[in-house]
């Protein structure tokens, strides 16, 4: 895990990987709890014994949003951002969904420093984020999260 504690230490990881999280097992009541708090039922993701019929992936599969979800969950295992007065995420950027996480799959996070800016002493940085499957040769997604850290001076 990498500490960062200002603007100038962030900057230095400009281009770099900054680190991979854990792996995660995507359980069926993850899914189903995702879905009731989501309301989105969809048979794909919650009826067991259809998916392994009907489904070409012949398992329920997670919401995609679920996977995005956890990015703050992976985030802070890569990333212990100190000496902050606030953190706000500021948005989510060219996600694309590449490859289904199929039900008790073990996924985990990548990520890089894409850009980083100083505007007018709040840091804008851009984690690139790849979210791997184990055992898959495409990642879950790909894509970049974009937090604004107010920094204490």
């Amino acid at each position: 895990m990498i500490v960062i504690k200002n603007y100038e230490e962030f900057e230095t990881h400009l281009g770099k990987e900054l680190g991979v999280s854990n792996w995660h097992t995507i359980t069926q009541q993850q899914i189903n709890l995702f879905a009731e708090a989501t309301i989105d039922h969809q048979w794909i993701h919650t009826d067991e014994d259809r998916a392994k019929t009907e489904s070409p992936f012949k398992a329920t599969i997670a919401h995609g949003y679920l996977t995005v979800s956890l990015l703050p969950y992976f985030w802070h295992q890569i990333a212990d951002v100190q000496n902050l007065k606030m953190q706000i995420n500021y948005s989510i950027e060219n996600i694309r969904f590449a490859q289904a996480v199929a039900v008790n799959s073990r996924v985990r996070l990548i990520a890089k420093l894409d850009a980083i800016a100083n505007l007018r002493g709040i840091t804008k940085a851009t984690i690139g984020v790849t979210m791997e499957i184990e055992g898959e040769k495409k990642p879950a997604y790909t894509g970049a999260v974009v937090f604004l850290y107010h920094f204490n001076n």
